[in-house]
Order: C-alpha cells, then sequence, then structure tokens
C-alpha cells in the first residue's frame, strides 16, 4: 500500500498552527449577513409559493417550473438549516435552533436529530473503521469480492444513479426522517416527533388552499428536484477518484478534510443555490465557519488553494467510481475492477 504523504499531508504536518489560525478569523458569524441570507432565501421560497397558488387555476405548464425553482431554493434553505446545527449560522444558540427547527420543516428534517447523525459524520469521514453513519455505502475492492450475490446485488442497487439520486433523496426526506433513531437521546426522538406533527400542519394548511391532490403533486416534485440535488452535492463531496480513505490507526482529520472533502467549483448562479457548500474541504476543516465566510478563508492561504477543484463536468466522471480500492489509494469502478481481476487470472499469466 502506498503510505508516503503527499503535498497537502506533508505541509499540513508542521503548519497545523496556521491554519487553525487563519480559520480562527472566519468562524465568526454576522447577524447581518446571516438575517440577509435567510431574507434573500424564504422570501423567494415563498413567493414561489404564492406564484403556483395564482398559476394553478391556468396551467400546470407554469406551476411545474416554478415548483422546481421552489426546489433549487430548498436546497440553500437547506444549507442554512444545516449551519444552524454546526451553531454557526448565528452567534445566539437560541436562535440557531429556532431557524433550525424552523427551516427543518421546510426541508422535513428535524433538528436535533440531524444535528446529533451529522455531527459523526464530520467525526468519522474518511475513515475506512468507522463507515456507515451519514455517508454514502461505499464498500473496498476485497469486500466486494467476498461479498455475498445477494451483497453484490444490493450495493449496486444502491449505487445505480436512479436510485441514488431520484429514489433514495425522496425516502430519506419522507421516510426515513420521520422515524427516529433507537440510539437517539430523548431531546432527539422529541426533535423529530415535533417536526413531524408541523410537517403534518403545514401540509394540511397547503393542503386546503391548493387542494390535497396539487399540494402533494407540487410538494413532490419540490423535494424530487431539492433531494436530488442535495445527495449530489454530498456524493461529489465525498466520491472522487483521489478521495482520502485511511484505516482508524492512520486517519488524520486534517487530511480528511482537505483531501477527503472536495472543492466543488461551480458557477456563480450554483454556488448561490448551493449556499457555498462547494467550499467543502473548508468546511470540513472548520465546521463553524458559516457558509457565507466559506469562500473568503478558502481564498485566505495557498495551502488551501492546493485542492484540485471539481468542476461540474468533471463532477459526472463520479457516477463511474463504486469501490475503494486500497491498493492503489483510488475510487475505482467496475469496468477497472473487472480488468484488475482478469489481469490477476492464472489465464491471462499463462
Amino acid at each position: 500500500m502506498n503510505s508516503k504523504p503527499t503535498p497537502i499531508e506533508s505541509k499540513t504536518a508542521t503548519d497545523n498552527a496556521k491554519w487553525k489560525e487563519i480559520v480562527l478569523k472566519y468562524q465568526k458569524p454576522s447577524t447581518g449577513k446571516a438575517s440577509w441570507q435567510i431574507v434573500n432565501t424564504l422570501a423567494p421560497y415563498a413567493m414561489c409559493w404564492y406564484l403556483m397558488y395564482i398559476c394553478k387555476p391556468i396551467s400546470w405548464w407554469l406551476v411545474v417550473p416554478l415548483a422546481m425553482l421552489a426546489g433549487a431554493l430548498l436546497v440553500r434553505v437547506f444549507i442554512i438549516f444545516h449551519d444552524c446545527g454546526h451553531g454557526s449560522f448565528f452567534k445566539s444558540n437560541t436562535a440557531n435552533a429556532t431557524i433550525g427547527f424552523l427551516s427543518g420543516i421546510l426541508t422535513f428534517t428535524p433538528y436535533y436529530h440531524w444535528r446529533w447523525e451529522h455531527s459523526i459524520h464530520h467525526a468519522s469521514a474518511g475513515d475506512l473503521d468507522k463507515r456507515g453513519v451519514g455517508d454514502v455505502w461505499t464498500m473496498t475492492v476485497q469486500e466486494y469480492l467476498e461479498a455475498s450475490r445477494w451483497k453484490k446485488f444490493a450495493y449496486r442497487l444502491a449505487r445505480n444513479p436512479v436510485v441514488l439520486f431520484v429514489i433514495a433523496p425522496l425516502f430519506l426526506f419522507v421516510v426515513v426522517q420521520r422515524i427516529p433513531s433507537r440510539a437517539a437521546s430523548a431531546r432527539e426522538r422529541h426533535s423529530v416527533y415535533t417536526t413531524n406533527a408541523a410537517i403534518l400542519g403545514m401540509a394540511a394548511a397547503l393542503g386546503l388552499g391548493f387542494g390535497f391532490p396539487a399540494y402533494l403533486l407540487i410538494q413532490l416534485i419540490i423535494l424530487m428536484v431539492a433531494g436530488g440535488a442535495g445527495v449530489w452535492m454530498f456524493y461529489v463531496q465525498h466520491q472522487f477518484e483521489d478521495v482520502y480513505w485511511e484505516r482508524g490507526e492512520n486517519w488524520s482529520f486534517t487530511a480528511a478534510a482537505l483531501q477527503g472533502s472536495s472543492f466543488y467549483k461551480l458557477p456563480r448562479i450554483l454556488q448561490w443555490f448551493s449556499g457555498n457548500i462547494g467550499f467543502h474541504h473548508i468546511h470540513h476543516l472548520s465546521p463553524r465557519i458559516p457558509n457565507y465566510n466559506l469562500e473568503q478563508c478558502h481564498r485566505a492561504d495557498p495551502l488551501f488553494q492546493q485542492v484540485k477543484p471539481i468542476t461540474f463536468f468533471s463532477s459526472l466522471k463520479s457516477l463511474t467510481f463504486r469501490l475503494w480500492d486500497e491498493k492503489t489509494r483510488k475510487l475505482v469502478g467496475y469496468r477497472q475492477l473487472r480488468k484488475h481481476l482478469k489481469a490477476e487470472s492464472p489465464s491471462s499469466r499463462s
């Protein structure tokens, strides 16, 4: 196995104090920036619902594009929710909890329960020995080869793009988030129950206004767009060819952040809708940095800019990655796996 340190690992090993000092400057929440982000996100989202109400009697050809736009805006709502969960959006814990709960209703996600599970993701991202919570199911080549036929089928199904970006997001936000984990504390379980009740209240109110069949269809479109885009963003942030995965005893927090989380360089409009979360390497380095400070922090030091950017078009290649190869320390696809097996077979060596 190749254990030679990368330039980032070598630099950060002797420069931890410097990057910690830099990120500290950007961890200070701004009430003004946070408030403006709420206004410029929730106001357009509410306007989409109002326009859909106006347009519904006229034509569904007008309603559907508005629902898709609302779905894109809901991604940005989720980033606000996400930052509240990290305690980074506002200075006040009460403000973070309040906005987190309210935005959680819109995104169908219980605030405290999600915050607990997401903290596990941050503590274990890139650790091969701690996979399974808050991440995309990823097997190593060896695990896949030793798996049963049924497990291989389940894995291939789970990694199928239609399942991963269409079916799974809907199932996650509509079903999974409605049920608390057995390991959840009382507060986290209560968070699920109160969010469920609030969602039912919201659905009842909107259903009475739009008509329940129309509301359900509109909400389904919004969740499909938001969920699919959100899962795609999360997928690209941790599923790229040179991503960082390491066994527990060799795992490094800094390397997991700067190498295991991508810098997804998006066009400005997509960066706005995604709430700057493409600067995911900075976010994992310091989750206390609010999304509105991520880009400035990225630009603050050459160390952060050594992270190779992934563009929208180059990110499409991530769809071909399926398994982690511990020998080459890269994500590989099934085609590469077949070539590898063919090269190692006795018939190929004879």
